[in-house]
């Protein structure tokens, strides 16, 4: 099969050193992108900042980069490389700004440089909160009532039309980065004055809180073809307010009716669509607990951490899927590397159920705020296979390496107490549910405090009332 493009060398960027909202997930990416491309026969050249990962290693790229991961660095590189193409996309937000910032610059025009994947535009729709907001509204997708400010008057303004409470996204930020809820003009001037300080663009969205509401989470996959593909839904366990990093989240979704999983799956491959992005995208959406009414909250136009876990819960090698789709192969001439048989176009479905936790360092660091909330301060994650939820939730507590054998309480007694730590959410509020269901606290009244889904409280008292046949 001819390529639609005619690449012969590509540049592959990595994420860079280790960081909160930015970890081994992309090192996972880009290995398998590196890997894909030269299955293909095409040169690849790597850049990355950290050594110490795979992607790094003699065997993965053709030709590696150790050097500083800014626009200026990898212009030369181009200048020196002369690659048909760059693949920004498995770099996380550090590889889609770098590339943001070379077309600003002219440097992929100047040495003809194709950007492969997701072009400039889609990137910009995907990033740009105003323009993501605005191609929403063009295909009659409903978002939360917001408005893209540069300037802290601006976002007071916008705040006191929209209404409080209120929650600031930075353009082009990673892990929520900035980010935060405002309930008054003060905490709204101070969470704005970082944010803008921390976008690559100097703006920030001013969006009509939706606390409270559940999460849900689409992987999906494009072609040029414009096949599309949904390759696993995702749930989170913690409500909206708390940043999807630092949620538990189950695959598939757990929850959803036919009715609602069909609507937010077409809503998924409908955005796609619209933005025009080929390869892996990940579509965030906010649906209300009673009425089923949704909202698009977010689209990450590149592979993320939800990707990496889609793509293991899964089996499906999203990664190297995407690099191939990026050289202009279709999804139905992509073979499946782990069943050997299908062919990429192929839908993945699970018989079995994934959970991921986070893992938080407020073990390492006892003086850090352990309350979470829409920015990401977990430092790793940890997922675990299971027949059921209550067997996969115990697998994934045990593997935290935190001391715990299984789901247990902290032994606190006090009702007010653990009532506090269920309306806030720390990094130990699953172990306080427990608290509450052993001191007579009904499913219900943990929902209301929490605002967990009541099917997930059912599957944590299931635990509590074996408990007592097994020893954990």
């Amino acid at each position: 099969m001819s390529l639609m493009y005619e690449v012969k060398k590509v540049l592959i960027m990595g994420s860079g050193p280790i960081q909160i909202g930015q970890a081994a997930e992309f090192d996972y990416s880009g290995s398998q992108a590196c890997l894909s491309l030269r299955e293909e026969g095409i040169t690849t050249v790597l850049v990355n900042s950290n050594p110490a990962t795979i992607m790094t290693e003699p065997d993965i790229a053709d030709i590696i980069y150790i050097e500083p991961l800014t626009p200026e660095i990898v212009a030369k590189i181009i200048e020196r490389e002369r690659p048909d193409g760059i693949l920004p996309t498995m770099g996380g937000q550090t590889g889609l700004n770098i590339a943001s910032s070379l077309h600003v610059m002219g440097v992929l025009d100047e040495y003809n440089v194709r950007v492969l994947g997701t072009p400039i535009e889609s990137i910009k729709k995907g990033e740009d909160r105003d323009s993501f907001a605005n191609l929403m509204k063009e295909i009659n997708e409903p978002i939360p009532a917001s408005k893209a400010v540069t300037s802290v008057p601006d976002a007071v303004d916008a705040a006191n039309k929209i209404g409080y409470p209120v929650i600031i996204r930075p353009a082009y930020t990673l892990g929520g980065g900035g980010g935060g809820l405002a309930s008054n003009d003060e905490e709204l001037e101070s969470v704005v004055r970082h944010g803008l300080q921390l976008s690559m663009i100097h703006q920030v969205l001013i969006e009509k809180s939706v606390i409270g509401w559940y999460e849900i989470e689409y992987e999906v996959m494009r072609d040029s073809a414009d096949n599309c593909i949904t390759v696993c839904s995702m749930e989170n366990i913690d409500p909206m307010g708390i940043h999807t990093g630092e949620s538990m989240v189950v695959a598939p979704a757990q929850t959803l009716s036919d009715r609602d999983n069909q609507m937010l799956k077409s809503a998924s491959l409908k955005i796609i669509r619209a933005l025009g992005i080929e390869g892996g995208c990940n579509i965030q959406f906010a649906l209300h607990p009673e009425t089923r009414e949704y909202m698009v909250i977010e689209v990450n136009p590149r592979v993320s951490r939800s990707s990496a876990l889609a793509s293991k819960a899964t089996g499906y090698p999203i990664a190297r899927v995407a690099a191939k789709i990026a050289i202009g192969k279709t999804l139905d001439e992509i073979p499946n590397s782990v069943t050997k048989k299908t062919p990429a176009s192929f839908e993945p479905a699970l018989d079995y159920v994934v959970i991921k936790i986070p893992r938080w360092p407020f073990d390492k660091f006892r003086d850090a705020d352990p309350t979470i909330g829409t920015q990401m301060k977990s430092t790793g994650e940890v997922m675990a296979i299971g027949r059921t939820v209550e067997e996969a939730l115990q697998k994934a507590v045990r593997s935290l390496d935190i001391g715990r054998e299984g789901l247990r309480g902290t032994g606190e007694r006090d009702i007010d107490r653990i009532k506090e730590n269920l309306i806030t959410p720390t990094d130990k509020r699953l172990f306080y549910i427990i608290d509450a269901l052993k001191a007579g606290i009904s499913v219900k009244d943990i929902s209301g405090l929490t605002k967990i889904n009541p099917f997930f409280i059912e599957k944590i008292e299931n635990i509590v009332r074996n408990s007592g046949k097994i020893d954990i």
